[in-house]
């Protein structure tokens, strides 16, 4: 009997420690593959860039590239008073160092486009040699059934229309897959895309052309010591280029002045 309750001991923990073990290998698998955030590869796009906002907190910009990173984009504003608390400080900061920035405001889906664009216009100085602006619309489950579509689609409209207006660049889209899928694909034809995608090649709804890629928002640059999201351009240095000069920001009399890697 003893040798018969000491076999049944040992079976007992060889199994416990198959399940153990088998667990481990299940949450190592679900970290990897799932909660791990493995940013899709955007190495065939030479133009890099990124955007921060107050999060990203005290940035050290003497110790960032501009020729590594060609392009930055700054949260100014979101909603209809919002004022992001670092914007100024890393706008002029940003354009010491010789980089060439933009700024985004974040769309609330609650407020009309006049009150948002003025908050914006209000925040963002018109300089000839900055980026356009770029408004990120994404779902606020706080505010989605303030409007109906066609209404929203209205507001974003205005809000674009007045951008464009005071700028004199063409506005750009910051895009969740979902927000585009379901309200702005057909719309908007001629306004450029910056897509949000982490999991592969930006893929919408009746195949756009995207401008801007946000790869991933785990990125790792020295001087910003939380964690930045990581964008490239849809194309290459020449592309780039074109862009800047349709834009008004760079002509082929300063060409030797892009920052090209």
């Amino acid at each position: 009997m003893p040798k018969k309750r000491f076999a049944k001991s040992s079976l007992q923990k060889l199994y416990a420690s198959c399940v153990g073990l088998g667990l481990i290998c299940i949450a190592i698998v679900v970290y990897v593959f799932i909660l791990h955030h493995n940013p899709a590869s955007a190495q065939e796009y030479p133009v890099k860039g990124f955007d921060v906002s107050h999060h990203q907190g005290d940035i050290q910009w003497k110790k960032i590239s501009p020729k590594e990173f060609q392009f930055i984009y700054l949260k100014a504003t979101e909603g209809g008073d919002f004022k992001d608390r670092k914007f100024q400080e890393n706008w002029l900061q940003a354009r010491e160092q010789g980089f060439l920035v933009g700024a985004y405001h974040f769309y609330r889906l609650c407020r009309d486009g006049e009150i948002q664009a003025q908050n914006f216009i209000a925040t963002v100085p018109n300089k000839p040699d900055a980026l356009p602006p770029v408004i990120d619309l994404e779902y606020d489950t706080n505010c989605i059934n303030t409007y109906t579509k066609e209404q929203l689609l209205e507001e974003i409209q205005v809000m674009h229309d007045r951008l464009y207006q005071h700028y004199g660049k063409q506005p750009i889209f910051y895009i969740s897959k979902s927000f585009y899928n379901i309200i702005l694909a057909g719309q908007f034809s001629k306004t450029p895309l910056w897509v949000r995608e982490y999991q592969g090649k930006p893929h919408l709804k009746g195949n756009p052309q995207w401008l801007f890629w946000q790869q991933t928002n785990q990125g790792s640059i020295q001087g910003i010591t939380k964690v930045v999201d990581l964008n490239v351009f849809h194309g290459d240095q020449s592309d780039w280029l074109h862009f800047l000069e349709k834009n008004k920001i760079y002509t082929q009399n300063n060409i030797e002045h892009l920052p090209i890697k």
